[in-house]
């Protein structure tokens, strides 16, 4: 009760936030927080389906909001570019109109299905991040396991360091806790470990963890397919989906490179733009911006909040970006994001 009062009242914290800072956009405050545009983040878009525990239901959006979110920006003044685009903005004379950048992540296929339509209707680029290990199905989505899992089941057992552990989830703030405890035990070091050991839990209550990136996730011929769509365009998201940072110098270098010639084969021609995985310090950092340079990337994003200005425009390879989520799908939530006043108010 206590862990599901608390994440009420932090969503209902941060609608307060964005409905304050709407009013102050409309107000005409603020106005330079807008910086130059606004790099969006999605992940699933598909229509809403209800589930009883939804802990990725801030990762999708429905194709209605997409619609609503592109017409709300168009009617602000921003004018839609592609991701690559991005970069020759430094130095370059604008016609003084924001601009807004569409990005997916993982290679969900209803980003053909249910985004695309969507994009092509208004004439808007985008870029999908694909990652090898998906898409080929050699890697698992932790993330979409640990909820099928604590959906299908109110009692599994897992193995830790310390040997196994059974959890009873016989409610939904027991779901929500636990899926933290998983989150927690994945985001580290040891987070290949900590996946095979999840996935292995999953097994146990019937849920098959490769199925579920087979029925969610498009395949290489899919990809080749969408990228053929003069809006679409591929980048990359490593191979296995791991934070980067903690790993090894050569073995991150691997992931860069190897992930920049799988879209390369897919399309055609080397990919500029890389999404870090998960894009915060686990793998956002010079160190890895670095490596990233190294393996030819010239632009890369990550998942911290921001517009873009002159000065996030000066490290091309740490962009910021703003996640479109699917907590808060009000247009007008979507112009307070892109106006950039939350993250001023904030620091």
């Amino acid at each position: 009760m206590k862990a599901t009062l608390k994440g009420l009242v932090r969503t209902a914290a941060i609608a307060g936030g964005l409905e304050v800072s709407h009013l102050i956009s409309r107000l005409g405050a603020f106005s330079a927080a807008r910086g130059l545009g606004a790099v969006f983040t999605l992940h699933h878009v598909r229509p809403y389906s209800p589930r009883p525990f939804a802990a990725n239901g801030h990762l999708e959006v429905t194709p209605d909001f997409l619609d609503a979110a592109i017409r709300r920006l168009r009617a602000e003044g921003y004018r839609f570019l592609a991701l690559d685009e991005v970069v020759a903005l430094r130095g370059t004379p604008t016609d003084g109109r924001p601009f807004a950048v569409f990005t997916l992540d993982d290679g969900y296929r209803d980003n053909a299905e249910h985004a695309l339509p969507v994009f092509e209707r208004h004439g808007v680029p985008f870029t999908v991040f694909v990652t090898k290990g998906f898409s080929e199905r050699s890697h698992t989505m932790w993330w979409e396991t640990a909820e099928a899992l604590l959906n299908a089941t109110e009692k599994f057992t897992i193995e830790t360091d310390s040997g196994p552990i059974t959890h009873k989830v016989e409610t939904l703030a027991a779901k929500r806790a636990v899926f933290g405890e998983l989150s927690q035990a994945i985001c580290g070091p040891q987070e290949s470990l900590a996946i095979a050991r999840l996935d292995a839990a999953a097994r146990s209550v019937g849920i098959d963890p490769a199925a579920i990136v087979a029925d969610l996730v498009m395949t290489a011929e899919e990809l080749q397919a969408l990228a053929r769509h003069p809006l679409a365009h591929l980048g990359a998201h490593t191979i296995s989906h791991r934070a980067l940072d903690f790993l090894g110098d050569a073995e991150l270098l691997s992931e860069l490179s190897g992930s920049a010639d799988y879209v390369e084969a897919l399309v055609g021609h080397r990919p500029k733009c890389l999404a870090y995985p998960y894009g915060d310090q686990r793998s956002a950092t010079r160190r890895v911006a670095t490596l990233a340079a190294r393996a030819g990337f010239t632009l890369a994003v990550t998942t911290r909040a921001s517009t873009i200005d002159k000065d996030t425009l000066a490290e091309p390879l740490l962009l910021p970006r703003i996640s479109l989520n699917g907590l808060y799908q009000k247009p007008r939530y979507v112009a307070a994001l892109a106006s950039g006043i939350p993250f001023r108010l904030t620091g």
